[in-house]
């Protein structure tokens, strides 16, 4: 194959691969370029201060590539010896004050920006009119996430909240180093053990809006997933009440903190085939394993993470209920 057919044919392969690149990112979320849809005025400056960074990064792209281009083709070769020097150009002082000043203007357009929108990001609003946010506590568990409520209701893994109402949470981690995250809503935030973090949003719009842990956090980190459920003031009262119903709690539980090991049915996911086993209904026992864990120190065959460190008696109360009603399937025992 002639050079130059061979030239052309290797730049027709690049452009190609470039167009199905971009093809495959256009059909992401938001045209694959931009974050999630923000529905909190925080998370809408994020986005906007993501838009601002990527326009001045988008033209340094286009001018550096452009240029590369034009240069590599403009001033190709042409049957000279690769061996042979180019001119050699010395005191463009001019040029050389125009490509230092141009980016410390930008990164200083950047910066500016940034700081401008990082108040409406961070400050918590204070909300008089509503009594103030709406304040929950956040506890990260491996492998899931707790919530509690200001009448002391909890969730496992869905967050109610009403509609158009600022919400502070305050976010705990019982064990290792999480991330609370949920795009549409607000940026990320760590949970660490014994430095508690907070952050706020309020959702302009009725919906769930999911999120996932953003910081690796042990061998079954990616189902450490979480909802926030926006709605009406009446469903989210509604939703509070249905709480005090053991079943209701003990169900969240088992799905929550139980499940993602031990699968829906009890017959073993990631972790063993527990349905059948009696610890299930012995008060005590059951105690014991999800508060303390299981073979904590080496070797770690059979480890299991103390998943209900810092649960209330009523918490263990409604999980046991619920594995008495609907999960156990062993003979009954004692305990």
């Amino acid at each position: 194959m002639p050079p130059l057919v061979r030239r052309k044919l290797f730049v027709l392969v690049l452009a190609l691969g470039a167009a199905l690149a971009a093809a495959a990112v256009a059909y992401a979320g938001n045209g694959g370029f931009a974050p999630v849809t923000p529905h909190s005025p925080n998370a809408h400056r994020i986005n906007d201060a993501y838009l601002w960074v990527a326009v001045f990064t988008g033209v340094v792209l286009v001018v550096v590539e452009s240029a590369l281009l034009l240069f590599v083709f403009r001033y190709r070769g042409r049957g000279r010896p690769r061996d042979a020097e180019g001119p050699q150009v010395h005191g463009a002082t001019r040029l050389e004050l125009i490509w230092t000043a141009i980016p410390v203007v930008m990164l200083a357009a950047i910066a500016a920006f940034v700081f401008y929108e990082l108040p409406g990001i961070q400050d918590i609003p204070s909300a008089k009119a509503e009594g103030g946010p709406l304040q929950v506590r956040i506890d990260a568990h491996q492998f899931y996430w707790q919530f509690k409520y200001p009448n002391g209701a909890v969730s496992i893994n869905e967050l109610h909240v009403p509609v158009n109402r600022v919400v502070q949470v305050n976010i705990h981690s019982e064990d290792v180093d999480h991330s609370w995250w949920i795009p549409a809503l607000q940026g990320k935030f760590d949970a660490i053990p014994g430095s508690p973090s907070k952050t706020w949003f309020k959702a302009d719009k009725a919906g769930t809006y999911r999120g996932q842990c953003g910081e690796f956090c042990g061998v079954y980190h990616a189902t450490m997933r979480a909802s926030v459920v926006a709605q009406s003031r009446s469903e989210y009262e509604s939703y509070l009440s249905s709480l005090s119903d053991p079943l209701e709690l003990g169900g969240q539980e088992w799905r929550g903190a139980c499940a993602q090991c031990h699968a829906l049915d009890g017959s073993g996911g990631y972790g063993p085939d527990i349905k059948n086993n009696s610890l299930l209904i012995q008060s005590q026992g059951l105690r014991t394993l999800i508060t303390q864990g299981l073979n904590q120190a080496p070797p770690l065959a059979n480890y299991m993470p103390p998943v209900a460190r810092g649960w209330t008696d009523a918490q263990v109360t409604a999980l046991l209920a619920y594995l008495k009603a609907r999960v156990y399937k062993g003979p009954a025992s004692g305990g």
